[in-house]
């Protein structure tokens, strides 16, 4: 699983719709497909990336195939993403900060009152 396959999986968003409803919970292919509006075999193959990608697990129950979410390549991008989100929170503690410098500027009573 590289991570550039992690990426390609998930630009797709049917793919994105598919992992959604497997956070939920596991599915069989049945449920996915109804959920999602698309034929069986569309269906299969986005399931097949999702799971060439490492994002899903399949395993046999009877007839069925169910789909699981794998959570081990969801961590290693939030993990990848964690510097960019260090930056966005500081960039936007540093507008709140200014927000609320605006605003006491703005609550005091001006020299006509």
């Amino acid at each position: 699983m590289s991570e550039a396959s992690l990426w390609a999986a998930l630009a797709d968003p049917h793919r994105r719709s598919i992992v959604a409803l497997l956070l939920e919970r596991p599915r069989p292919v049945g449920e996915i497909v109804e959920a999602c509006g698309l034929s069986q075999p569309s269906t299969s193959k986005h399931l097949k990336v999702l799971r060439d990608a490492g994002l899903v697990r399949v395993h046999q129950d009877a007839q069925r195939r169910v789909y699981a979410l794998d959570p081990a390549p969801i961590a290693a991008l939030d993990a990848w993403l964690a510097p960019y989100r260090a930056l966005w929170t500081t960039s936007l503690d540093a507008l709140g900060r200014r927000l609320d410098e605006t605003s006491d500027d703005t609550d005091e009573p001006s020299a006509k009152d």
